[in-house]
């Protein structure tokens, strides 16, 4: 007993410790992306505004611009290009509301 030896020896490495440490590693990983705080302020509403707008006027020449090509070609003159503008108001807008309604990355 004067050795000073303790009654066991110590335990090796397990398994199951390292794969609850890599798992509580990525966890705080992912919470501290999740925490970061996000684009705020004029840059985010200058931003969504752009978005806007480019929905906006996407739209509105890309209906026009088709409607155009179709009138060209089929010769039904101003039908097509009324038709076509009408549905890329229609589309333009169907977007807009699609990035109002969307929640805050």
């Amino acid at each position: 007993m004067s050795d000073d030896k303790p009654g066991r020896e110590p335990i090796g490495e397990d398994v199951r410790i390292d794969a609850l440490e890599e798992r509580l590693k990525a966890a705080r990983e992912r919470e501290e992306k999740r925490n970061r705080p996000q684009i705020q302020g004029a840059d985010a509403g200058y931003k969504l505004g752009n978005r806007v707008l480019a929905e906006l006027l996407g739209g509105l020449l890309g209906g026009a611009v088709i409607g155009w090509v179709i009138d060209y070609f089929a010769g039904t003159s101003p039908w097509g290009l009324l038709v076509m503008l009408f549905l890329g108001i229609v589309v333009a807008f169907r977007n807009i509301i699609r990035i109002s309604n969307r929640r805050p990355d």
